[in-house]
């Protein structure tokens, strides 16, 4: 069993928890429920008081694994798969594509495209009440769909925008809101650094789920896969936030001022056409570069994000925004990055298998069977949980956590891996957004003029709040918002 769990990895695990479930042991002592349970418990407790993520996740899980093995209840040559593991994860071709989108988003900040943008497109709108806040959404969602890196788009609309908002007497809270929420969208909208690696989870979740059910010829869930998916939802979401402002403008006039008519006239009409083009055609046409070419079929995620790369250095030179220097902290940033994240990977990887060792997994798939209302019940269940997780935790935490216990057990009861790979990405969203622990709440904290406080930005998320749970719930009624768009292009 051993030498099968080094070959296979994750598969291993799968068919070791198949080969115990078939052997009959179902029947648990309360050590054997215990372990499972207070792995979990602590681990959130040490992700929540703020150490590292990745040494959380390994050091707990590994304390977790000698007490089992002393108590008897973990077999320490479980440990074994590990090595196999690190080496899947490391000759992985999807997660490829992570350092190479962090690196292009890192340089396009450097380009200056969104003072840019915000600047053009508050000419553009400034005329119409809430017309500063439509243009801020839309630049959102342009900057995600070049970028994908959330923190980076907070910080430089906060910057630019918040004072300029604030000086038009917008109210403070509609201010912080649109902000933080249109940042987010980077996170939905792709390219996203979260969905190559939620669809990679995903994509190994809806593996082990087929295995588990002895389908060993079962087609792969490629990160381009969820990328369609959630264009539509993402589209979707950027017309909520644009009709929330709307709707607030109109009926509350005062929160929403339009900008002066004197500011509006200092731009000649020519020399705004002009700008218009200027600010919009780079990010248009890095994301046909991007974009374009998976939708087309003709490059994978990670070969598009290599032509990123280059659009993105080309980008900088044109502008003049690019030297050694700046080459230089753009890679050292993207290093850093990079290697968080496959460091919390690492970490993930060992949790989910002393996981799986204490038959986590198997408990978690007998509780979510036994729920009334049979798989929906189950799946409402994860989902309330993730939502939950994002009160305190980041979404790599969630993301590496809870779909390789949850993932195989909703896949194997029906469920299609895009739409539930999309349904993730929506709930993750609200992480990024829900008080206290938000980290779009703490970039934008960190950013705001000091007449901005922190309830303002607390109040000011609410609604855009549940205006991702609303189209969390449009997603969940109408399945084909997700599923539409790769079944066209790849004809499945």
């Amino acid at each position: 069993m051993t030498l099968l769990l080094r070959r296979q990895g994750d598969s291993g695990s799968a068919c070791f928890a198949l080969l115990r479930r078939k052997a009959g042991s179902v029947h648990y002592t309360f050590l054997d429920i215990l372990f499972p349970v207070a792995l979990f418990l602590v681990v959130i407790a040490a992700l929540m008081s703020g150490y590292h993520v990745a040494f959380s996740l390994a050091g707990v899980s590994l304390a977790f694994a000698f007490l089992g093995a002393l108590t008897g209840h973990f077999d320490l040559p479980l440990l074994g798969a590990l090595p196999a593991r690190l080496f899947g994860i490391m000759n992985n071709d999807t997660l490829i594509a992570i350092p190479l989108f962090v690196l292009m988003g890192v340089l396009l900040e450097k380009s200056r495209i969104a003072e840019e943008l915000l600047e053009t497109m508050a000419l553009l709108f400034g005329g119409l009440r809430g017309g500063l806040a439509i243009a801020i959404c839309l630049v959102g969602a342009l900057l995600a769909a070049s970028t994908g890196i959330v923190g980076a788009t907070v910080v430089a609309m906060g910057l630019i925008s918040l004072p300029a908002m604030l000086r038009y007497r917008y109210q403070p809270e509609l201010a912080a809101g649109i902000v933080a929420a249109s940042g987010t969208l980077g996170q939905i909208i792709p390219p996203s650094i979260v969905l190559i690696i939620l669809g990679d989870q995903i994509s190994s979740a809806y593996q082990q789920a087929q295995l588990s059910m002895g389908n060993y010829s079962a087609r792969t869930v490629t990160v381009g896969d969820l990328f369609l998916g959630s264009l539509a939802p993402g589209i979707l979401l950027v017309i909520f936030y644009i009709l929330f402002v709307g709707w607030k403008a109109w009926r509350h006039p005062e929160s929403a001022p339009a900008v002066p008519l004197a500011e509006r006239q200092a731009v000649e009409p020519g020399e705004l056409r002009q700008k218009i083009i200027h600010a919009l055609a780079p990010p248009l046409l890095l994301i046909l570069g991007v974009l374009g070419s998976i939708i087309a079929g003709v490059a994978t995620a990670t070969e598009a994000a290599s032509v990123g790369v280059m659009g993105a250095i080309a980008l900088s030179a044109v502008r003049r925004q690019m030297d050694l220097s700046r080459l230089r902290s753009s890679l050292e940033g993207a290093l850093r990055i990079t290697a968080m994240v496959f460091m919390i990977l690492i970490g993930a990887s060992l949790f989910s298998l002393v996981f799986r060792g204490f038959e986590g997994d198997l408990m978690v798939e007998t509780a979510l069977s036994a729920l009334p209302g049979g798989r929906w019940a189950a799946l409402a269940t994860v989902m309330l949980v993730i939502f939950l997780m994002g009160f305190f935790l980041d979404f790599f935490e969630i993301v590496f956590i809870v779909i390789p216990i949850a993932g195989p057990i909703l896949l194997a009861m029906g469920f299609d891996p895009i739409w539930l790979g999309v349904l993730v990405a929506l709930n993750l969203q609200t992480s990024f957004l829900t008080p206290p622990f938000g980290f779009a709440l703490f970039y934008l904290r960190g950013v705001a003029p000091p007449e901005l406080k922190t309830v303002h930005i607390y109040r000011g998320v609410v609604p855009f709040i549940g205006l991702q749970l609303i189209a969390l719930l449009i997603t969940v009624v109408a399945p084909s918002l997700a599923t539409w768009l790769p079944r066209l292009i790849y004809g499945e």
